[in-house]
């Protein structure tokens, strides 16, 4: 299941050379991740989980400037039993202009410990 969010890009996000800065474009991929989460799971879900950032990998292929809409998809890719690989793609119309791999781990928020992954939350993604 992707799940989707739009951004506009804002001045603060331009960097020296006169495009985005690379970190913008790595925090619009934890909170799409974010807000997948929000969007399929439960109160209950978010109180009892939180997930972790292991690993990330990222490529640039295009720069983004200030104003531009940008289309910032995501997606669970594979699953372990306590990690998962989600995939971000961000676009400019039609045009690719990141793809992004990250790896995260699910944690008990209770005892913060790995955790897990019970077959209803996978299967909500």
């Amino acid at each position: 299941m992707k799940f989707e969010q739009k951004i506009i890009i804002e001045k603060a996000e331009i960097d020296e050379q006169g495009h985005v800065n690379n970190i913008s474009f790595v925090r619009y991929v934890q909170e799409v991740a974010v807000g997948h989460w929000f969007h399929v799971t439960t109160r209950e879900q978010q109180e009892t989980f939180a997930w972790v950032m292991t690993r990330h990998e990222i490529d640039y292929k295009k720069q983004a400037f200030e104003g531009e809409e940008l289309t910032v998809m995501t997606w669970v890719n594979t699953w372990t039993a306590v990690t998962c690989e989600r995939l971000v793609e961000i676009y400019r119309g039609p045009d690719l202009l990141v793809k992004s791999k990250t790896i995260w781990c699910l944690f008990d928020r209770q005892n913060s410990k790995p955790k897990r992954i019970p077959a209803e939350l996978k299967a909500l993604f």
